[in-house]
């Protein structure tokens, strides 16, 4: 009786833990900490959204239990959102399904279509649920480049050619997390032919589609021309309407996949909350003047950690699209790995990242900035990373006990 369980053994310990622990003693011993690291974000959902979810609260109809393929109305507004969106058709009774948050469809839908030993092609870094999702469904996981170019198409090609058994599906996640790395329609051609030819499921994870900073707006994979006949797509309100708590998602696209995961589901909820759903409704359907002030927001943050860090001497690429900077460690750090990196930025800099090797072994050369904190809160951020990598060292030190750069 003292293995640990079959499932449980193919799951590795939470690699943040290490930070969160160390996050908790500083703060417990009255550190202030600028908390950078987790994509959580800190905005207020908008108020009409709440005035409807505490609307239908009063109806005492709406404290029953839901359905777990979402209301009616919910699956016809997030149609309704891909027809304005993306200019793609969806039937809301066939094509769509409502999720409590993507991360929740994704591993549900693993479960539903994976047999012990398949092998699913899963971007490395990734979005942890990407890869164990069909971890614990039993799968093997391939890990194929992150980056939307030659290097993945090329990295599919030998993977079809040579694993054993032959993958049945393949994940993309553009604008990504953690990387924040964009795909152009054109790319999502190439997969879904790619696909197509080789008989994969294509499970497209579009969480950020709406907070992008250019002139490059983020496209759905479904607008592919015969994507839907092998690919479903998730979104979600989390990032969008800043619902995180909520729990609310949707997948949409191939009829058989939605079916899958609407049978698997029918067996484990009844669905969100129905006023939940009915103020989602409000989201998808109602004004969406907030939703360009939360894109304003984030591009506002993102300027200001930019040009922060830059001034403190470390170059980090610019993101596109999505709530991240994704931050190559300095050189002169480089040899600590992420976890001690991100641990020494806390000690340091009271700055708290999420170390790159928890999306994937090939993140370990990065961390994640997150841009949930306010523009004053991240310039004093960047003083303090500032002050840090002037000083030089690196070795892990006791916690800070005075601010650093004023």
């Amino acid at each position: 009786m003292t293995e640990e369980f079959h499932r449980i053994r193919r799951l590795p310990p939470y690699v943040f833990a290490e930070v969160n622990q160390a996050k908790a003693r500083a703060r417990a011993q009255g550190e202030d900490i600028i908390d950078l690291g987790m994509g959580n974000p800190d905005s207020p959902t908008p108020p009409h959204i709440v005035a409807k979810l505490v609307e239908a609260v009063a109806d005492p109809r709406t404290h029953r239990y839901s359905t777990s393929k979402g209301i009616p109305g919910l699956r016809r507004a997030l149609a309704g959102y891909y027809r304005r969106r993306f200019d793609v058709a969806l039937d809301p009774e066939t094509e769509v399904i409502a999720t409590l948050g993507s991360k929740e469809g994704l591993a549900n839908l693993a479960a539903a279509i994976t047999s012990p030993g398949d092998t699913i092609l899963v971007p490395n870094p990734s979005y942890p649920i990407h890869q164990f999702g069909f971890i614990i469904a039993g799968a093997s996981v391939r890990s194929i480049p992150a980056t939307p170019d030659e290097a993945m198409l090329a990295a599919l090609d030998r993977a079809v050619r040579l694993s054993v058994p032959k993958p049945t599906a393949l994940i993309v996640n553009f604008p990504s997390n953690p990387t924040a790395y964009m795909a152009d329609l054109e790319f999502y051609k190439e997969i879904i032919a790619f696909a197509r030819k080789h008989e994969l499921w294509v499970l497209s994870d579009l969480a950020y589609a709406e907070i992008y900073f250019g002139d490059r707006i983020p496209p759905s994979i479904l607008q592919v021309p015969g994507a839907r006949d092998i690919a479903v797509e998730f979104t979600s309100l989390s990032k969008t309407y800043s619902m995180p708590g909520w729990r609310i998602g949707f997948a949409a696209g191939n009829a058989r996949l939605v079916a899958a995961l609407a049978r698997m589901k029918s067996y484990l909820d009844y669905g969100a909350f129905t006023p939940i759903q009915v103020a989602a409704v409000a989201a998808l359907a109602g004004p969406q003047d907030c939703v360009e002030e939360m894109r304003k927001l984030y591009r506002d943050r993102r300027e200001v950690l930019m040009s922060g860090l830059a001034a403190a001497g470390w170059q980090v690429p610019a993101p596109e699209a999505s709530m991240f900077a994704w931050a190559p460690i300095p050189p002169a750090y480089a040899h600590l790995g992420s976890v001690e990196f991100a641990k020494l930025l806390l000690a340091r800099a009271r700055v708290a990242v999420a170390p790159g090797i928890g999306f994937g072994e090939h993140g370990d050369g990065h961390v994640r900035i997150a841009l949930v904190e306010n523009t004053h809160r991240l310039r004093q951020a960047t003083r303090n990373i500032r002050a840090f990598l002037q000083a030089g060292s690196n070795q892990a030190a006791a916690p800070l006990t005075q601010p650093v750069g004023g």
